[in-house]
């Protein structure tokens, strides 16, 4: 290679170097000659937080149980249960019948008891009378006073032993009476023991049954939430399902539990609702409403476990503003720290930008109207 070819290559290789520096060295869009431009991140539309009446709540966890549930037994002894007239789930009023049993025996018993009174009635009336013809004779001197004394004596052992006849018959009334199991109160079958064909003792459960319908959330509170609960407090209780039933503080154990130390909160629910006996649900206090900034959920970032909002300058370019988030619900968050109610904040995409970004603002949506929110 001659001495020019070498030269020549030299030169190239020079030019090309400077050429590149010169792409590098290129001012960036602050310092780009007029007439250069930069082309916006994202168009975005602009917001200021907005204060509003916060309802806030506190959660708890608990079981959905049965008001009442009454259990039903037999009282009879002995007996066959002939029919069996509903089943779990069934609808029953106060005093229906749900069950009968076979009155064969009761009713022979039945029977001898009225034979019993109407022999002591007779006895009774023949003693009455012996003791009333006694009086007379006595009068006259026939009869001595000691025979006299057996005549009233007689009459009076009647008369006992009628009550006592009778109030045997009362008794045959009675059980006759319990060969029909009837509903104490209103409300729904939840649990069947009683088998058609069975012989049962007294006492024996046959039926339970969820008194009136009537369906309670006992909540498990710690001690130290136990200062914000009030008898008449409202709470939403909100079922595994999802369905949300409304509910009532009806009253507060007067003790803790030394094995939680949590405290059971009872709360009366709505009838006709989704609940059912045996759920666990989460429910949720409603507290006193207190003010707060909120922004929509959309204009807050959540980035290595902190949350941020974009705010506009005005020169167009966002500045991530680190904040401290506060009560939550729906799509509305409280701004606790980090911004002031006259920031003008990236309403939505923030997920998209970064610090220093240039962005395109857009006419800005109507103002966030007050929420319910949550701790």
């Amino acid at each position: 290679m001659t001495v020019w070819q070498k030269t020549l290559i030299t030169v190239s290789i020079a030019a090309a170097l400077v050429a590149a520096v010169v792409l590098v060295k290129a001012p960036d869009d602050k310092n780009a000659p007029t007439g250069t431009t930069t082309k916006p991140a994202l168009t975005v539309t602009v917001l200021k937080p907005q204060r509003a009446a916060l309802a806030a709540t506190f959660a708890a966890n608990g079981n959905i149980m049965a008001w009442q549930e009454a259990i039903i037994g037999a009282q009879v002894d002995g007996l066959r249960l002939r029919e069996v007239r509903v089943n779990v789930g069934d609808a029953v009023k106060a005093g229906q019948v749900l069950a009968t049993f076979a009155p064969e025996t009761l009713e022979a018993e039945l029977a001898q008891s009225r034979a019993n009174v109407a022999e002591a009635e007779a006895t009774l009336t023949e003693a009455q009378a012996n003791a009333e013809r006694t009086k007379l004779l006595g009068a006259n001197g026939a009869l001595s006073s000691q025979q006299i004394q057996q005549y009233l004596t007689a009459a009076k052992t009647a008369e006992a032993r009628l009550a006592v006849a009778r109030a045997m018959l009362q008794a045959s009334l009675m059980r006759v009476a319990h060969t029909q199991v009837l509903a104490p109160d209103s409300g729904t079958i939840s649990a069947r023991a009683a088998t058609l064909g069975a012989v049962v003792m007294n006492g024996q459960e046959l039926f339970r049954m969820v008194r009136k319908d009537r369906l309670e959330w006992r909540a498990e509170v710690t001690a130290a939430e136990l200062s914000r609960i009030q008898v008449g407090q409202k709470v939403n209780v909100i079922t595994p399902a999802g369905a949300h039933v409304a509910g009532k503080v009806r009253v507060i154990a007067p003790t803790v539990d030394p094995q939680t130390r949590n405290v059971q909160v009872y709360v009366d629910l709505a009838p006709g609702t989704a609940a059912k006996a045996g759920m666990f649900a989460r429910g949720e206090f409603a507290l006193d409403a207190s003010p707060g900034l909120t922004v929509p959920r959309q204009a807050v970032v959540v980035r290595d476990g902190f949350s941020y909002v974009f705010v506009v300058r005005p020169d167009q370019r966002v500045t991530q503003q680190k904040v401290m988030v506060g009560r939550r619900l729906a799509d509305h968050i409280e701004i606790i720290e980090g911004v002031s109610q006259d920031t003008r904040l990236v309403a939505q995409g923030a997920g998209f930008l970064n610090d220093g970004d240039l962005v395109k603002v857009t006419a800005a949506p109507a103002p966030a109207s007050s929420v319910t929110t949550s701790k």
